[in-house]
């Protein structure tokens, strides 16, 4: 009788740490998404639409960042060299707005391919070529490990890059204004509110898609590669195609946030394509918190704040970045969704 009592003693308050720990990390998450929401709504019926417009950008950012996050928390694959893709996507937009503003075809041999101004064709255009150049890339950088890895994504994305600006029928190192903002049935794209909106729910769908991936049989195949490829070898799964289907998501992601981003400004340039992309989209993952699902939301919303009110004050807002930077790499090595929510991962 006493054992039975002293047992049920002894696991009632583990029971309250878990649904307590539970209830502050969906806490801090509904309030991170509802603020996101909220505050560009009332913006905008302020009559603020500069803070609507950043809203949009702190969206965008994000959605790049759950793609690289996807390799690099949730894979252990440190790619560097995601703004080829997140560059890919913005140059789909681009070019096909540039092509259905004159009228001109994007090609005229061996078939000719019109260019669109319709936001569902250059999504669908983006995710497809972003997804099929990440085969590549992949197919090949996968078969290489550790720094390896991080040079060759790097070597590959700059190749991009160079290409990019030597392709002067599309602006070279000048870029590519988009004279037409691409459009989207029943919905009135060029209204900043709108648009956020639609960044918004193209956020979310990366996040959910993310969660859900990584509840299934392939995240728990992908979370095993990365902590131990042998084991799982050894369970009779390779890690290969795992590892290149979750980098091949992973570019989708980045490449249709980087569609949008390209709508948002109204142009497109090499910069997008450049290793100092691939670098800031790397240190939003951690300052969020490296494989967890709001951890790219968390980062991004912090960057773009330090780099717009810090960046109004002084050029050199920058060291206060590294400075933050610092501190959560030696104190709160979960990032900030990790000092919030707790250290419990959010797969």
């Amino acid at each position: 009788m006493t054992n039975n009592t002293s047992s049920g003693v002894a696991h009632a308050p583990l029971v309250g740490k878990a649904g307590s720990s539970f209830d502050r990390k969906g806490l801090v998450q509904i309030t991170l998404l509802s603020l996101l929401l909220l505050v560009p709504i009332a913006a905008y019926f302020l009559g603020h639409i500069y803070y609507v417009n950043l809203a949009s950008r702190m969206t965008i950012i994000a959605m790049a960042a759950v793609g690289l996050n996807l390799a690099i928390g949730y894979g252990g694959m440190v790619s560097f060299g995601h703004a080829a893709y997140f560059g890919l996507g913005g140059y789909v937009a681009g070019i096909s707005a540039y092509h259905a503003f004159d009228y001109s075809p994007f090609m005229t041999w061996p078939f000719s391919v019109p260019g669109s101004d319709s936001l569902l064709v250059v999504w669908l255009a983006a995710v497809i070529l972003c997804a099929l150049l990440a085969l590549v890339i992949g197919a090949i950088s996968l078969r290489t490990t550790g720094v390896y890895f991080i040079m060759i994504t790097l070597a590959f994305a700059q190749m991009i890059y160079y290409f990019a600006n030597s392709w002067p029928t599309y602006g070279g190192e000048d870029g590519l204004p988009i004279y037409i903002r691409n459009t989207l049935p029943l919905f009135d794209s060029s209204n900043a509110l709108t648009y956020f909106l639609i960044c918004f729910t193209g956020l979310v769908l990366a996040m959910a898609i993310t969660s859900r991936l990584m509840k299934s049989r392939f995240g728990a195949a992908l979370t095993m590669a990365r902590l131990n490829d042998v084991r799982l070898a050894t369970a009779g799964i390779s890690p290969y195609p795992i590892r290149l289907v979750a980098f091949v998501v992973s570019a989708a992601i980045t490449g249709l946030a980087g569609a949008l981003y390209a709508d948002l400004n109204g142009f497109v340039s090499p910069n997008m394509l450049s290793w100092h992309f691939s670098g800031e989209l790397m240190v939003i993952v951690i300052l969020g918190g490296v494989g967890r699902l709001y951890g790219p939301l968390a980062g991004a919303v912090l960057f773009i704040m330090m780099e717009t009110f810090l960046g109004g004050v002084t050029q050199y807002w920058q060291l206060f970045l590294g400075l933050v930077l610092l501190g959560v790499v030696l104190f709160a090595k979960h990032g900030v969704m990790g000092w919030l929510a707790g250290r419990e991962r959010n797969e």
